[in-house]
């Protein structure tokens, strides 16, 4: 039986109806109906629930959906999502250089190919505890003595019944643990960045984000979406446009997939956080809102401080913060994991503060946590790459997206692949497997001459 995730009005409800408590909405009404017409919550870890409902209890899913959709927030005012109202918002937001900055040279390219591998190691990093609770986390790497992390992680000298409680990601088993890494296996962490960077190569910088949803629609298998992003596909397919794509029937418009995608857009304004952080706006719009929207402008605002080689990275964090709202809820998760970051020696007690906060009530793909716990894991290791990548990865949630952005940052701003620990790029053999467009077995060094070529592009 073909049970298609993340799109099942029946499996939605649940997800909308903790979204909404979120987002300053009052669902109790519309949770008291689904729960008396014998509706399910929602999926916990996947996309999917084992049965599907029955045709009446799918309709009134639906129903249920657009009813919550309508539903007034209290949070509307200080948490908007047209870029004008953003930006009213943030007093100090980042001006453009008086001059763009040529970032043309041979050093600005090897910042660009540390940047990409760090973000591919960070995501293979995190792939095979993807899904798996804090505690399993931190068992299996005990158990391999490799706590606190500082390697791949392994199964050899595991074992067994540690393994068969707390099985790895079925999905990256294969290809992510030290013992069988061969190249970059293929992950939406890295599908993003390249359909970001076709984005670029086929419409420029000032692209819209109905360029963004053609390029998905020509480049992108849907089965290759998820959350947020395969919503937002399914209503393409349905003939709604953007920003509607982003909105309707759509609980996952504040989870993480906006973040991901940030990447090429802080490559590709160097020293401009302003023009990154608005170019992602464009993108992240067609598939989230308010928060998820706020987290990939964040991260393309950090980036963009971190392209340049002159800052550390507790300026860069503070440069992305300009770019969001100051009382929205994500400024506020960030704002406090970075002071919970400078207050505590051990990053253990720093991530356990953060799942007690925000464990038991966001899911834990949503961008709010995950995007706290990237600004606490960079805080905390003070721009080392491994400790940054590692630190991402051991806090659990959304492994591999947080690893992969950590892993984006702290090789910019190691500078060079060369300067990257050999532990984290022999493995990737300068190989990048995909089925986005033209890409699959591309090196490392070549998506970084390409990415140099749309910075440099007016």
């Amino acid at each position: 039986m073909l049970r298609l995730t993340w799109v099942q009005p029946e499996d939605l409800v649940g997800h909308e109806l903790r979204q909404a408590g979120l987002d300053g909405r009052e669902p109790s009404a519309v949770a008291a109906r689904w729960l008396a017409a014998g509706g399910p919550p929602a999926p916990s870890a996947a996309g999917a629930s084992p049965r599907p409902a029955s045709r009446c209890l799918r309709l009134l899913a639906g129903d249920l959906l657009d009813e919550l959709a309508d539903l007034p927030s209290t949070l509307a005012d200080d948490e908007p999502t047209d870029l004008p109202a953003v930006r009213a918002l943030c007093p100090d937001w980042p001006a453009s250089p008086a001059a763009p900055p040529a970032w043309d040279g041979p050093a600005f390219e090897a910042r660009l190919e540390a940047a990409w591998l760090g973000r591919a190691a960070g995501c293979l990093l995190g792939k095979p505890v993807e899904k798996l609770p804090l505690a399993a986390i931190r068992a299996l790497a005990r158990a391999a003595g490799n706590w606190p992390l500082n390697d791949w992680f392994t199964a050899r000298g595991v074992p067994a019944e540690l393994l068969a409680a707390h099985p790895w990601n079925r999905r990256s088993a294969a290809t992510s643990l030290a013992e069988n890494i061969d190249g970059m296996p293929e992950d939406d962490d890295l599908n993003y960045p390249l359909l970001a960077l076709l984005v670029l190569r086929r419409h420029g910088r000032r692209f819209g984000t109905a360029d963004v949803a053609r390029v998905w629609l020509d480049e992108l298998p849907a089965g290759r979406t998820f959350t947020a992003e395969r919503v937002a596909y399914r209503n393409l397919l349905d003939g709604l446009e953007p920003p509607l794509t982003a909105r309707h029937r759509n609980p996952f418009r504040e989870w993480i997939g906006g973040l991901i995608r940030a990447d090429v857009h802080g490559w590709t304004n160097p020293g401009d956080p302003g023009a990154a952080a608005a170019q992602a706006h464009r993108d992240a719009v067609l598939t989230h809102t308010a928060n998820g929207v706020y987290a990939a402008m964040f991260t393309a605002a950090v980036i963009a401080a971190a392209a340049t080689g002159e800052h550390d990275v507790h300026a860069c964090l503070r440069t992305g913060l300009t770019v969001v709202p100051p009382r929205s809820r994500l400024a506020l998760a960030v704002r406090d994991a970075v002071r919970l970051a400078r207050e505590h020696t051990g990053f253990d007690t720093v991530v356990d503060l953060l799942h007690a906060a925000y464990g038991a009530t966001h899911h834990w793909v949503h961008a709010v946590p995950n995007t706290a716990l990237l600004a606490a894991a960079l805080t905390h290791a003070d721009g080392d790459f491994t400790a940054s990548v590692c630190r991402a990865v051991s806090g659990g949630w959304d492994t591999d997206s947080v690893g992969a952005t950590a892993g984006s940052v702290a090789g910019l701003l190691a500078g060079s692949p060369r300067a990257l620990p050999e532990r984290w790029t022999a493995p990737l053999k300068n190989r990048l497997a995909t089925s986005v467009g033209d890409f699959d077995g591309t090196g490392f060094d070549t998506l970084a001459r390409l990415t140099h070529l749309e910075a440099s592009r007016p």
